[in-house]
């Protein structure tokens, strides 16, 4: 107790890097209990089965939180190679059979008996703290380790495949490199090899192709390749100004695919309609501007370079998540933080929550 009271005293419990996660989580506590109950019920026999699953995450998260936000950022540096280390064993072996969990034509979980861990989020994790902890000296900002150092990385999560994480890593690693002081000529030379490599992404899985078409035109195959879009567009048409009320979505009875995960904010804008859909973004663009404003008043190197990939984190996720809702980026499975259902993606999120109260402390903003 004495911990948890000298924390809320410390970091003063009301600032909105600390609650508006909180209680976007238990929004999505809610939400992902409307959304899954029917899917748990069927498959599980239980209709809270998500609920109690997220709902542990959440208290873990919270524990990681408490523990980040008094370790000392600095220590980071000396754990960020064994972190990347461990990142790749564990994006090497979820790829074979018997070991990761395959779902939706991904292999992207690992199954620990009593918990499934998604290597792709720890790979976020690892690249944030690791880039900031190399990037610390201006000699070691080698143009060629860090592609290869990110491309390596790159290369076993499109295996899985995920896409979408993939560009995530790729657009940190970049915003980081930037932060580190990147001429910026080099950006001229990644952009022949990002659209070569988009490419050929595209012609040797005919599927992201099919996705892409899609993208551009949802009514082409609603059935088919279109059907997830199209529901999302309905429920969001559904909404109106105001929503339909609480409790009230008839998409999430099995219609809309993935409605506690990647897709919840249909589900939220269906019975909430646009004002509800505005104050949620409302909350999170108070969040990414404490992390900006933050990321001002950093000091020293590291603290500038891991708030800034955090920064990258959050944004990045906010953005493809809700682009992808609404139609103006293909659909990549990528979870709304703190919201969506998983428990790998909340405790990271949680951690980098911690890592910046921690930081906060050194800066002395209060």
């Amino acid at each position: 107790m004495k911990i948890i009271r000298k924390f809320f005293l410390r970091n003063n419990f009301f600032w909105p890097m600390v609650y508006i996660p909180i209680i976007l989580s238990l929004m999505g506590l809610v939400f992902i209990f409307e959304a899954s109950a029917i899917r748990a019920s069927s498959f599980f026999g239980d209709s809270f089965y998500f609920l109690k699953a997220q709902f542990i995450w959440f208290l873990i998260g919270l524990i990681m939180m408490l523990f980040f936000s008094f370790f000392d950022y600095k220590k980071l540096y000396f754990f960020s190679f064994l972190s990347l280390v461990i990142t790749f064993f564990l994006l090497f072996i979820v790829l074979i059979p018997g070991v990761g969990i395959k779902a939706g034509g991904a292999r992207r979980w690992i199954d620990f008996g009593f918990f499934n861990l998604q290597p792709t989020e720890l790979a976020k994790f690892s690249i944030i703290i690791y880039l900031s902890s190399w990037f610390i000296n201006k000699e070691k900002r080698n143009f060629l380790s860090f592609l290869t150092l990110v491309g390596s990385l790159i290369f076993l999560i499109i295996l899985q495949p995920d896409m979408g994480t993939g560009i995530i890593v790729f657009l940190i690693s970049l915003i980081i490199y930037y932060q580190s002081g990147m001429n910026l000529l080099n950006f001229l030379f990644l952009l022949p090899i990002s659209f070569f490599g988009f490419y050929f992404l595209i012609k040797i899985a005919p599927y992201r192709l099919n996705r892409l078409i899609a993208f551009l035109n949802p009514s082409s195959d609603p059935q088919g390749v279109g059907y997830h879009i199209n529901q999302i567009f309905i429920s969001l048409s559904q909404g109106g100004f105001f929503g339909q009320g609480f409790g009230v979505s008839r998409q999430k009875y099995l219609f809309l695919p993935e409605a506690h995960t990647d897709s919840i904010f249909a589900i939220i804008a269906e019975e909430y309609g646009f004002l509800g859909s505005f104050l949620l973004i409302f909350l999170y663009l108070i969040f990414i501007y404490k992390i900006y404003h933050l990321i001002r008043l950093s000091s020293d190197r590291l603290a500038k370079l891991l708030s800034t990939g955090i920064f990258a984190f959050f944004n990045l996720q906010i953005i493809f998540n809700l682009a992808g809702m609404v139609g103006l980026f293909p659909l990549t499975g990528v979870p709304l933080p703190f919201i969506s259902y998983g428990g790998s993606n909340l405790i990271v999120s949680y951690i980098f929550i911690g890592i910046l109260l921690n930081i906060e402390k050194k800066v002395k903003i209060f």
